[in-house]
């Protein structure tokens, strides 16, 4: 099996939504959304991880390196297209 895997930072709302009878902890919000279809890139551009500029900016800067730009992507949902980055092999 292969995984996908994306990394993101903005807010998001957590915490249990529902009834009595069903109680769920769930994450929402924009955020959230932007980090699935960034995931979705992954297998379109065949990398395992992608990860969003935002999430890159708070890297340190020696760790900037080991990612590339993968380009700008139009994201369901989202006004702008938004830059991301792949890690480079090995």
């Amino acid at each position: 099996t292969s995984i996908y895997l994306s990394l993101h930072v903005g807010e998001v709302f957590y915490g249990n939504i529902g009834s009595c009878d069903r109680l769920d902890f769930t994450v929402i919000g924009p955020a959230v959304n932007e980090v699935c279809r960034i995931a979705s890139i992954c297998k379109e551009i065949g990398r395992p991880l992608v990860i969003s500029s935002a999430f890159r900016s708070l890297l340190p800067i020696k760790d900037t390196a080991n990612f590339f730009s993968a380009g700008f992507h139009r994201l369901k949902g989202v006004h702008e297209p938004m830059e991301v980055y792949a890690e480079r092999e090995g």
